[in-house]
């Protein structure tokens, strides 16, 4: 769900100070200048994406930067991408500028310094902002860079669609439940980075690293839509890709552990979610495991003390005490 905080809440001759100090808190330490800090108003909300974040502000015009001193002090290390979807905004960022209105967009990367405004017109401003760490990009930064504060148009093409996305994204993702979020999050990524590799000019045939990014994430939901099928296995993943085991292998080369080792992990994972909940207290520890792959009742047993350090038996009556109120 939305996080949401407002000004209003805030005494007016405090409320400049509280905007600036949550766009710190949510987005990066920047410093503002107020067109009227006495009669100044602001919204916004945070939406945890997993893989990214979705923020969304609604403020008066106003102009900020921020200094190489304001990089020190914190860097989420982002490529943060601006989607106003009322009045207009600027950027300003290593030597391009863009001038936006609804439906416009614009990428900056946090650790440069750069420039922006808001209320050209006079009127209030409201961005959505998907904020995207840069380990989870797949072009090369300095590709990228090219794009940084030059004008995407969300009026045609495939940037009309992540616009689109992005605005349903901020309308409807609250709905959604949290491992929905995640999924939604990874397809943000997905889409900003193909739309900005079209922006380079690549849009005929992906980048190879974006191919491999979006194959990954298209493996990884194989995994969790298939993982109670005890069948699951990398040669089965593989084929279902039309990939050669050795491939598969190789596109799990940088992630934090192997296609065998996700499975196993995600299973295990499943299990002691279901062991932990009071509504399934009288299902067996077997047929918790038969739900999540594993066909072995003694295997399943030393998998998982291996992993926590605690027997299934052991872990699910500690955590069904807890539930109950007992210490």
């Amino acid at each position: 769900m939305w996080h949401e905080m407002a000004a209003a809440e805030m005494a007016p001759d405090n409320r400049f100070e509280w905007f600036e100090q949550v766009v710190s808190d949510v987005l990066l330490p920047t410093e503002f200048r107020a067109a009227d800090p006495g009669g100044f108003d602001a919204r916004g909300g945070m939406l945890d994406l997993g893989a990214a974040q979705l923020a969304r502000f609604s403020y008066a015009p106003l102009s900020s930067r921020r200094t190489p001193a304001l990089i020190r002090k914190g860097d989420p290390e982002q490529y943060q991408l601006g989607l106003v979807t009322s009045g207009t905004a600027w950027f300003a960022q290593q030597g391009g500028e863009a001038e936006l209105g609804v439906g416009g967009m614009a990428l900056w990367d946090t650790s440069k310094p750069y420039e922006s405004g808001s209320g050209m017109d006079g009127s209030d401003v409201e961005v959505v902002v998907l904020q995207i760490p840069k380990a989870r990009m797949p072009l090369p930064s300095q590709r990228v860079d090219r794009l940084l504060a030059r004008r995407i148009p969300g009026t045609a093409g495939f940037a009309a669609i992540l616009a689109g996305f992005l605005g349903n994204l901020a309308a409807t993702g609250p709905d959604c439940s949290p491992r929905q979020l995640d999924m939604l999050g990874e397809m943000a990524v997905d889409l900003t980075a193909s739309c900005l590799a079209g922006r380079l000019g690549s849009s005929v045939e992906p980048p190879a690293e974006l191919r491999s990014h979006v194959l990954l994430r298209r493996v990884s939901a194989f995994i969790d839509h298939h993982i109670a099928d005890p069948d699951l296995t990398p040669g089965l993943i593989a084929g279902r890709h039309h990939l050669s085991l050795r491939s598969l292998h190789a596109l799990f080369h940088d992630e934090p552990e192997g296609v065998a080792a996700t499975i196993r992990r995600r299973r295990l994972e499943g299990c002691r979610t279901d062991l932990a909940r009071p509504a399934l207290r009288r299902q067996s520890i077997q047929a918790v495991a038969a739900r999540w792959g594993f066909t072995s009742a003694s295997a399943f047993s030393r998998t998982f003390r291996t992993a926590y350090g605690v027997t299934p038996r052991d872990y699910r009556a500690d955590a069904l005490r807890r539930a109950d109120g007992g210490v």
